[in-house]
């Protein structure tokens, strides 16, 4: 299949609310994350990422989500405070080996879960955050939300693709381009070994369940057709 073609496929799964694999590149991670839009999430979807991914099963969301909510990078705000506690400022992830940069920013749950990890209160903890993400503020985050909890978030940079080549970016990528909510929850897969789930064995995966395995590469092209459109 074309690249054009499978990126095509890609966005039609993901506006139906289905899942699709991501592996970013053999030179970079080397890891496959099962993916799916924010606002189709519910207790089977997480199930389907506890059970079949196996990895920390996270919110990834547009930058321009982030700044709406006054969210910031982890890494930022561990510098900011490293004068009232030094040990945060020595923890700064500056030494990643496939990034120079850490998505990650803080934890939450809604408000009206338990503990927040049950399937059924992550489901709703992730899909709520996607419809304040279109049409919520500061305000209804705050109010609805708590941190820290049981979903970290991962912020895209601004520049996406071109900035950071992470699953964070490609997944928010892809859903622009698909009109949707720029919210995705996801997931690495990890396989039997105990490692990252190895590429071939991902891609039977997908083959399997009918899911669209695709690469970051391929996302990257997409993009840039898009952005010249």
């Amino acid at each position: 299949m074309s690249t054009e073609n499978k990126l095509k496929l890609a966005i039609e799964e993901l506006k139906k609310g289905n899942f699709i694999l991501i592996h970013d590149d053999d030179n970079r991670e080397d890891e496959t994350d099962l993916i799916i839009p924010a606002q189709f999430v519910d207790k089977d979807s997480i199930k389907v990422m506890r059970k079949d991914g196996g990895g920390l099963i996270v919110m990834m969301i547009a930058n321009e989500v982030a700044e709406k909510f006054n969210l910031p990078y982890l890494s930022e705000l561990y510098q900011d405070i490293s004068n009232a506690y030094p040990v945060l400022g020595k923890l700064i992830p500056d030494d990643l080996p496939y990034d120079s940069k850490s998505a990650f920013s803080i934890s939450v749950n809604h408000r009206k879960t338990f503990t927040g990890i049950s399937d059924i209160d992550r489901s709703l903890t992730i899909r709520r955050f996607a419809e304040l993400a279109d049409k919520g503020s500061v305000e209804d985050f705050v109010k609805e939300y708590r941190s820290p909890g049981h979903v970290p978030i991962c912020v895209a940079r601004k520049g996406l693709l071109d900035e950071r080549k992470g699953h964070t970016e490609m997944v928010v990528t892809l859903l622009k381009m698909a009109n949707l909510s720029p919210v995705a929850a996801g997931c690495e897969m990890i396989g039997e070994d105990g490692r990252s789930l190895k590429k071939k064995d991902a891609e039977r995966y997908a083959e399997e369940h009918g899911l669209v395995f695709i690469e970051g590469y391929e996302i990257e092209e997409g993009a840039i057709e898009w952005l010249e459109c």
